[in-house]
């Protein structure tokens, strides 16, 4: 039944003699969570400690380790699934040379430690049959049912398609596997067992894969841990990420922690055992453990503060657990009754839990020899939820695996099933995986509406993410903000407690350079959307002009309803989609003329040459042609609209000076390219006066509110005097214009010619700067340059 191969995973496999296949009966032992079931490396990393090889479980003691925790398991379920995939794997084996099937069983161990139920044990121990054996999603559905069969075939990686890329097959298949967590949260329970076990075995996988996969699993598969509060998991993957990525960091602040233990240890045994004898004064029945921050939690302290070792003030910590709330609260006084308390240092986490389940007073005191120490003050079950996460539910331990009950329950399963949501309507594999890693920050800050509704976000969030957190309609009209009842601006850093009210505006389309300056990932995508709905649109809206007039000039009525009905000669699927595509110069107007009118015949003309040195006004008259400039008619809402040029924007402005808000303005379509805008009293017009169907009309549509610099080029002659071009720039910048380039000739000894392209706002600005210059002693004269 099974190939007998070798399997292309992240360990490597090599292949190995037939007399390493697994058999029944053979003498085994049991492998904890905490073992490996490959021989130790060379250099193993230092936060796992890896026993000499064991073999696999042998079956009964699977069995035994399930029963032992859920007497209610079903014994054969676990027995078939045992057969069934030990069998199916055969003599592949890993790269480390033990069989295959040391590696589901190791993962099914991790989860037997978090005592989950027997259909995730049994999904550990299935997970890889589908992707590495001939089994199929069809024979595990017969077998072992449909809700193990779904569980296995979301643990399967994408492999039968083609990507362009690396990145675009991971982020597809990250993609497939939020999908399948959204709908049964176990998928990732062994998807971080199987992880974890592939870190601690990693030594023996290629250098260039290790740093890969180390890279990988820093980068997603921990921060998801910790989200969804298994942060006992997430500990041991970051440390052994941190391990193969940067093992000289590690070890230099392993040695530095042993040093300052050694140091250190009587104060902190003093400090542990004076705060248990406090607390039970107080008639509080409390643990109290002293423990030490772990060396990647430490280098990523010293990195995002950028202090050295010797500054963190509060390496070690200590986690104080009591029988109830009220305790931990009774707690709290007796601590700051009797240490003084670091200002800002405090945080109610059980008043306010994280979005990850996370309950826990965090406090900081000035203790005994002037030393730092910090708190986490919590129950025994909050203690269990801060370890296990998700996990520790007791939804799974009683067997009721109904996830719309866990929803209920787990603040951090709603939070996934949010995000992916979300996330599912990324326009590329790559975009899923760039917004995933954005959603998986773990330092928050929480906000609120103006009605009370709490808000949590990442640590630097502004209130452009506050805003598409509440609702992405919100974010898009969003215009200003109020914090705390004060106008402040739309990208200030939100702090915990900010009350946060967004000022909203119709018909306001988010600026395409938000996506760079907000960190949650429904903000980046609901803005990219925007930016790229507002550009089709306008791309629409030029293809509408240019539709338009080639169907006067060919004497035909335009519609949408004739349009739509050329679609499938078109190869579109709806109008807006032919518009665009015109508007682009994907399609030429004649073309859709055709497909609308198939007898149609475009008239043969030879258009005369134009006048080499012809103006705006010398423009032959054409009846074919009806421009309507903005002078005359700001009103007409066929115009296009321009704001502004930006690189993915369909219009430009000319070189040479451009035009500014206030100019008369008319547009030139060049296919392929857009338009581009020119004065009204450009000479460069002339060159386009034989080409009507060219000529766009567009008026200008400047927003108050979000203020854009347009460029402009004038042109002085300056007296040839010390100090003269620094009275010339002076001027500039006094009236608020931004110098983009300047150019100087000296076709004299007592003048210069002086060029400046600066950028001003609309064309009064332009004037008074123009106007100011004239009055200066050291210019003779200047003007606009139009060219």
């Amino acid at each position: 039944m099974a190939k007998q191969k070798n399997i292309s995973k992240n360990d490597a496999p090599s292949p190995a003699p037939a007399s390493s296949a697994p058999a029944t009966g053979a003498p085994v032992a049991v492998i904890s969570s905490g073992e490996s079931a490959v021989a130790p490396a060379p250099q193993a990393a230092p936060e796992v400690k890896k026993p000499a090889r064991k073999p696999f479980m042998r079956q009964y003691e699977l069995v035994e380790r399930v029963k032992s925790y859920d007497p209610d398991a079903d014994e054969a379920l676990l027995d078939r699934a045992y057969v069934y995939a030990m069998r199916a794997h055969g003599s592949q084996v890993r790269a480390s040379g033990d069989p295959y099937f040391n590696h589901p069983l190791a993962v099914a161990a991790i989860l037997c430690d978090m005592k989950l139920d027997d259909a995730t044990i049994v999904a550990a121990i299935l997970h890889d049959v589908i992707e590495d054996t001939d089994a199929t999603r069809e024979e595990i559905d017969r077998l072992f049912g449909a809700e193990i069969g779904a569980l296995v075939d979301g643990l399967t990686k994408i492999k039968k398609l083609d990507f362009v890329s690396r990145k675009a097959q991971q982020g597809e298949n990250f993609r497939k596997l939020l999908l399948a967590i959204a709908a049964d949260v176990r998928v990732l329970l062994v998807k971080l067992a199987d992880r974890l076990h592939n870190m601690r075995t990693l030594e023996f996988v290629p250098p260039h894969k290790r740093q890969r996969i180390a890279q990988e699993t820093l980068d997603i598969y921990a921060p998801l841990a910790g989200r969804m509060g298994i942060q006992e998991m997430r500990q041991e993957l970051e440390e052994l990420s941190f391990h193969y990525l940067n093992g000289d960091a590690q070890q230099t602040i392993k040695r530095r922690l042993e040093e300052m233990v050694g140091r250190s240890g009587a104060l902190i045994e003093g400090i542990e055992g004076d705060l248990r004898d406090r607390l039970a004064a107080a008639g509080i029945d409390a643990v109290v453990r002293g423990r030490a921050k772990s060396p990647y939690s430490i280098f990523r302290k010293m990195e995002r503060k950028s202090v050295g070792f010797e500054q963190l003030s509060d390496i070690f910590g200590f986690r104080v657990i009591v029988n109830s709330v009220a305790d931990c609260y009774r707690a709290l006084g007796v601590v700051h009754t009797t240490w003084p308390m670091v200002p800002g240092r405090y945080k109610d986490y059980i008043s306010t839990p994280k979005q990850n389940d996370y309950r826990s007073i965090h406090t900081t005191v000035v203790g005994p020899g002037h030393q730092r120490v910090e708190l986490q003050i919590r129950t025994r079950d909050m203690d269990s939820v801060a370890e296990l996460g998700i996990a520790a539910h007791a939804l799974y331990k009683e067997g009721l695996n109904d996830n719309d009950a866990l929803a209920v329950e787990s603040r951090a399963y709603r939070w996934l099933r949010r995000t992916v949501d979300l996330l599912a309507e990324g326009d590329s594999p790559e975009e899923f995986l760039e917004h995933t890693r954005l959603e998986l920050f773990h330092d928050q800050v929480f906000c609120f509406t103006p009605k009370g509704r709490l808000i949590a976000l990442p640590r630097g969030a502004t209130p452009i993410d506050f805003a598409y957190a509440v609702h992405t309609d919100v974010g898009d009209s969003a215009v200003g903000v109020k914090i705390n009842g004060r106008l402040s601006p739309l990208l200030s850093e939100l702090q915990n407690g900010d009350e946060v009210d967004i000022i909203r505006a119709n018909g306001q389309t988010p600026p395409a350079a938000w996506e760079s300056l907000v960190v949650t990932g429904k903000a980046r995508a609901a803005i990219r959307r925007a930016s790229r709905s507002a550009v089709r649109k306008q791309y629409a809206g030029l293809g509408q002009q240019i539709l338009e007039r080639a169907f006067e000039r060919a004497g035909k009525a335009f519609s949408d309803d004739k349009l739509r009905g050329a679609l499938p000669r078109l190869a579109r699927q709806s109008v807006e989609d032919v518009l665009a595509a015109v508007g682009r110069g994907e399609i030429f107007s004649g073309d859709v003329v055709k497909a609308i009118y198939p007898d149609y015949q475009e008239d043969s003309r030879v258009s005369p040459d134009a006048p080499s040195m012809a103006g705006w006004f010398d423009l032959k008259t054409d009846s074919s042609v009806k421009l309507q400039l903005p002078g005359n008619n700001q009103d007409n809402p066929g115009a296009l609209p321009i704001r502004g040029a930006g690189k993915d924007l369909p219009v430009r402005f000319a070189p040479g000076g451009g035009a500014v808000p206030g100019d008369r303005i008319i547009g030139i379509f060049t296919l392929g390219e857009g338009v581009t805008i020119y004065p009204i009293q450009s000479p460069a017009l002339a060159g386009f006066e034989n080409e009507p169907e060219r000529w766009i009309d567009v008026r200008w549509d400047v927003d108050g509110r979000n203020r854009q610099r347009f460029p402009a080029r004038i042109r002085m002659k300056s007296i040839n005097e010390p100090g003269s071009l620094a009275q010339i720039t002076q001027v500039i910048a006094d009236h608020d214009g931004n110098i983009d380039n300047v150019s100087m000739v000296r076709p004299t000894a007592d003048f210069t010619n002086v060029t400046v392209d600066l950028a001003v706002w609309d064309l009064k600005h332009l004037n008074n700067i123009i106007a100011e210059l004239r009055a200066k002693r050291v210019v003779n004269n200047v003007e606009r340059v139009i060219e």
